[in-house]
């Protein structure tokens, strides 16, 4: 804003993206007349004798007013970076990342997960969240890193949405097999921004991160020399060079207090497969396990999907998932209609034929008698179980 001098009256004009509030008293706010394409503005005009409630009360109101406005109608995007391969010779020609609108609509509210599981999950997200001074006082980048493991199907993906959408943080989503070395790795980390999440899924199939140290460490001396020998020449073909060292380094090396607020996420299927030092406590903070479907995921998908509380084969599914694993992502298509005449009762007798399918299939698979007993010894345990509560 810009002050206006007069004998009697002062003047301050801004541009018209703030908005306009009811002016204290005897403080009037007009805009000019003419050409509104090159005097875009407001002009507030007002007594000397109102300068202090102006400057100390009015003017701070609308700026803080103003930000509020901008971070409501902020869109939020998705990122995804662009092959190194396609930038201009001796570095970036052009931003590293391309964008879409991020409009994911899966929140923690349509989230099926354990219900004690999720609000640890939030809990953890708003302390983060609200942390800057505590960051400061311990003298740690303000970032925090979570490590979703489980087998596929289970809700990782859907979880970093609901993470953003609760957040309202911008999503960048790293191909690491598209980055041709460690230093265009860092290069798209400072390409990025506060509040944000940082985003590698399936960690362990981008690149041969996993645990290559051990392996090298238990083999023979002969087969270290053939190993480090074809390690050398897959590096040499490959047009990806990321290492383990520049991953690290990109978590939580110098560079990754460049910037704040920043919360870096990596999903896995095996998380034996990955190296120790990439997931341990410093850099995956939080590890989430996204689990095979239980009986509260089970009871939170058929109300979102089939509107129901309460079933006669509620006891059936919940006894059939006790015994046989099976996915959120299973469950949910089991449990959505398919025609118009599919209603709660034909969906749960659909979702209960397919359990007991995949409890015959798993006994036949094992054979004997020991797979016969099982299903009893379970049942038994889940009965005492619920005795208990």
């Amino acid at each position: 804003m810009t002050a206006l001098r007069s004998s009697h009256a002062r003047s301050f004009t801004g541009k018209p993206s703030q908005p306009q509030i009811d002016a204290p008293r005897q403080i009037a706010v007009s805009t000019p007349r003419g050409d509104e394409e090159n005097r875009r503005f407001y002009r507030l005009s007002f007594l000397d004798r109102h300068r202090e409630q102006v400057l100390n009360a009015y003017l701070p109101r609308v700026r803080r007013q103003g930000r509020a406005v901008m971070v409501q109608n902020r869109r939020r995007k998705l990122f995804t970076n662009i092959s190194s391969h396609q930038f201009g010779d001796g570095g970036y020609a052009r931003s590293a990342w391309t964008h879409v609108p991020f409009q994911h609509p899966k929140t923690f509210a349509t989230l099926a997960m354990d219900p004690a599981s999720k609000k640890e999950v939030i809990d953890d997200l708003d302390a983060f969240k609200a942390g800057k001074e505590w960051y400061e006082r311990v003298g740690k980048a303000w970032k925090r890193g979570y490590l979703l493991h489980g087998p596929p199907g289970t809700g990782k993906s859907a979880m970093i949405a609901a993470m953003a959408n609760h957040l309202d943080y911008d999503v960048y989503d790293i191909e690491l097999t598209s980055v041709h070395s460690n230093t265009d790795l860092r290069k798209l980390f400072i390409g990025t921004t506060s509040k944000s999440i940082i985003v590698i899924e399936d960690i362990d199939c981008s690149l041969d991160l996993t645990g290559a140290r051990e392996k090298k460490k238990d083999a023979a001396p002969e087969e270290v020399d053939k190993a480090s020998k074809g390690d050398k020449k897959g590096a040499a073909d490959a047009s990806s060079k990321v290492t383990l060292s520049g991953l690290l380094n990109f978590i939580d090396g110098l560079w990754s207090a460049c910037g704040g607020e920043r919360v870096i996420v990596f999903t896995t299927n095996h998380l034996e497969k990955l190296d120790p030092a990439l997931i341990r406590r410093g850099r995956m903070d939080k590890h989430i396990e996204m689990s095979y479907c239980r009986g509260p995921a089970f009871e939170f998908l058929a109300k979102a999907y089939l509107g129901v509380d309460e079933h006669e084969l509620f006891g059936a599914v919940g006894a059939l998932l006790r015994e046989v694993d099976m996915t959120p992502a299973d469950v949910a298509e089991n449990l959505t209609p398919k025609s118009a005449e599919d209603d709660a009762g034909s969906c749960l007798r659909g979702l209960v034929a397919a359990l007991e399918k995949a409890r015959d299939d798993k006994a036949s698979g094992g054979g004997g008698g020991k797979e016969e007993k099982r299903p009893e010894e379970e049942d038994g345990g889940a009965v005492a179980a619920v005795d208990k509560e």
